[in-house]
């Protein structure tokens, strides 16, 4: 379960987060790239935008579910 007390600075304020157990595995970009992306230098996954709608909060939700390291959290501060 992810970690807000660990989550990555570069994510934006909001529900959805990403924190330090990624391991960069791209499901969550693919899954929904408009709202994840990467830090190529050090090679993670952030979220750079929060969802405003029920279709993007799905897909970040989608995201969240499919993590196989559960690093994806939806209990940030909005």
């Amino acid at each position: 379960m992810a970690d807000k007390s660990d989550k990555w600075s570069d994510n934006a304020a909001g529900k959805f987060y990403v924190d330090e157990q990624c391991i960069d595995c791209d499901l969550c970009r693919e899954t929904a790239p408009d709202f994840f992306t990467r830090n190529d230098d050090e090679a993670y996954s952030f979220v750079h935008k929060q969802p405003t709608d029920q279709d993007g909060i799905d897909l970040c939700m989608e995201a969240l579910e499919g993590c196989p390291v559960e690093a994806i959290g939806d209990d940030g501060e909005e």
